[in-house]
C-alpha cells in the first residue's frame, strides 16, 4: 500500500525566515492572518510580499474572521491565489456566498468542545472545499482568538466522523503530540500556529522544521 504523505499548514507566519522555513520544510499550506486584533496580524500588502516567491507547491492561505465583502476584495486582490479561511462565526450561507462571489477555494474553521459542535460542522461540507477543526476557547478566557490559542480539544471526538470533503486538525499541536493527535483522530492534514512559536506572532524556524519533519514521519 502506497503511503499517504501527511499533509501540513504552518499559520500566522509574518516573516521571511518562518516562511522559508515552512516552504523548505514542505508545506502544503502557509497561513497569513488578517484578524486586526492578533498578534500575527499582517497588511494584504506585507502578505502579498511575502507570497510572492512561493512555488507553485505551496498554497498561500488567507485567515479571516467574520470578514466584509471590501477587506476580501483587497486581500484577495493582492493574494489572488489564496485560499481564503473563515475562523469565525460564519453561516453556511455567507460561506457559500463568499466562495462564489470571490471564485475562491475555501477553508471554514470550525471550533470543537463537544458532540454537538461536531454535527454542526456537517452544513459546512456542501459550502466549503476543506474543513479545519479547532479547539474552541473557553468564554471566560480574557483577549481569546478566534484560532492560534494554544488550546487542544478531545481528539476522539473526530475518530468515528466520515466527512465529504478534507479537513485540517487544528488546535495545540505541536511536535510531542502530533503522533498521537494523528492517530486518534486519523487526520491527513494538520495545522499548526503558536505550536511552532517561541511566544505569540514570533515563529521560530528550527521548531518549523522540526514540526514538518515529523508530520512527514507519520
Amino acid at each position: 500500500m502506497r503511503k499517504v504523505k501527511l499533509v501540513a499548514k504552518i499559520c500566522g507566519l509574518s516573516d521571511p525566515a518562518g516562511l522559508l522555513a515552512a516552504v523548505e520544510g514542505g508545506a502544503r499550506f502557509v497561513g497569513f492572518v488578517f484578524y486586526p486584533s492578533s498578534p500575527r496580524f499582517l497588511s494584504p500588502s506585507d502578505a502579498a510580499k511575502l507570497a510572492a516567491g512561493l512555488p507553485e507547491s505551496v498554497s498561500p492561505v488567507a485567515v479571516f474572521s467574520e470578514p466584509g465583502d471590501e477587506e476580501l476584495a483587497i486581500v484577495t486582490k493582492a493574494l489572488p491565489n489564496a485560499l481564503v479561511q473563515l475562523h469565525g462565526r460564519e453561516s453556511p450561507n455567507r460561506v457559500a456566498e463568499i466562495r462564489a462571489r470571490f471564485n475562491c477555494r475555501l477553508i471554514k474553521a470550525i471550533p470543537i468542545e463537544n458532540d454537538d459542535d461536531v454535527a454542526s460542522a456537517k452544513k459546512f461540507e456542501t459550502v466549503a472545499d476543506w474543513l479545519l477543526f479547532d479547539a474552541k476557547a473557553p468564554g471566560d478566557r480574557i483577549n481569546a482568538l478566534p484560532g492560534g490559542n494554544a488550546l487542544a480539544f478531545d481528539w476522539r471526538l473526530l475518530g468515528s466522523e466520515g466527512w465529504r470533503v478534507p479537513w485540517l486538525l487544528s488546535g495545540g499541536l505541536k511536535v510531542d503530540n502530533l503522533v498521537e493527535a494523528v492517530s486518534t483522530t486519523g487526520a491527513r492534514a494538520v495545522d499548526v500556529s503558536s505550536g511552532v512559536e517561541d511566544s505569540p506572532g514570533q515563529k521560530n524556524p528550527t521548531r518549523i522544521k522540526a514540526f514538518l519533519a515529523a508530520a512527514h514521519a507519520i
